[in-house]
């Protein structure tokens, strides 16, 4: 099953390294979300990129990181996923009470130099890698904050003393998220990512893996049989006027041995948007672009 977009290593400790594919963490892994890897699609100096924000945890730390793409060429026929050539990593555990709060440059070729700030040290958490409020991170450029994340805006500003908002705000495209569990798998997740109310997304297993249930906000939107010869495949559900493409690729759950994962793609359409990429097949290389619109891959590993 190929991956669709690669996601920055998170620093952990030697013996539990989270990754892009978290097996390693397999281990020490329970039920729940174990990595989140956010794409944003920015304005900085001038120029179209991509920033990549991942938030990583296992038993003992959080971690995050934080990319931007190298990308030389603004046109859109050949804008793609790209490889990054500047990460900021910070691994937070409870004795390292410091790398809580701070700042990096990220220097990339053909752009000026983009700072990192961050501050986490009250952030509150629950069961997820991300944060859910009293934190910030921001992402400044030439006295512009490119993104702003978290509820803590003004110690934002004050901490960066950046006073000019973006021209243009950062667009989220893509988010990825791996959720271990046995058997049910759920998340939230706003399918128009604009800041609209979250749905709460379930996918489950039944009848001895012979029945695939998709539900979103509790309403089964998506019901496969026979799940041994459909075991990859596609729907289209509206969710509150929005046409939302479903699909699935489970193909390792039912035939693979060991830790192993099913996909799930959740597509947003609109009249803007380019077709679901799961109707061609999972690519590495996707385009992306204003027009490309929002996709939530799910990524559910089963813990037999």
């Amino acid at each position: 099953m190929q991956d669709l977009f690669h996601i920055p290593s998170c620093f952990f400790s030697s013996a539990t390294k989270l990754s892009g594919d978290p097996v390693p963490a397999a281990a020490t892994a329970k039920s729940g979300k174990t990595a989140v890897t956010s794409l944003y699609l920015a304005n900085i100096a001038g120029h179209r990129r991509l920033i990549t924000v991942s938030w990583c945890k296992n038993l003992l730390a959080h971690g995050f990181s934080v990319s931007v793409d190298d990308a030389s060429d603004d046109n859109p026929a050949t804008s793609t996923l790209r490889r990054r050539s500047s990460c900021c990593k910070v691994e937070m555990q409870p004795w390292h009470f410091w790398r809580k709060q701070g700042s990096k440059q990220l220097d990339a070729d053909g752009m000026p130099p983009v700072e990192v700030f961050w501050n986490l040290k009250a952030a509150k958490f629950a069961d997820d890698p991300e944060p859910l409020s009293d934190f910030f991170l921001a992402v400044v450029c030439n006295e512009e904050t490119i993104l702003l994340l978290g509820n803590m805006k003004k110690k934002a500003q004050q901490r960066t003393a950046s006073p000019r908002p973006p021209m243009t705000e950062a667009t989220l495209v893509c988010r990825k998220e791996h959720v271990f569990g046995k058997k049910c798998f759920t998340t939230r997740a706003d399918l128009r990512a604009r800041g609209g109310r979250s749905h709460e997304i379930s996918v489950e297993c039944k009848d001895k893996d012979s029945e695939l249930v998709v539900k979103i906000d509790g309403t089964v939107s998506v019901h496969v049989r026979n799940l041994r010869w459909k075991f990859r495949g596609n729907a289209c559900v509206w969710i509150n006027e929005v046409k939302l493409g479903v699909c699935w690729d489970v193909h390792d759950w039912l035939f693979g041995h060991g830790l192993r994962h099913a996909l799930f793609i959740f597509n947003p359409e609109s009249s803007s948007s380019t077709p679901s990429p799961c109707l061609f097949g999972v690519e590495e290389g996707r385009k992306i672009d204003d027009e490309s619109g929002f996709c939530l891959y799910l990524y559910a590993w089963r813990l037999d």
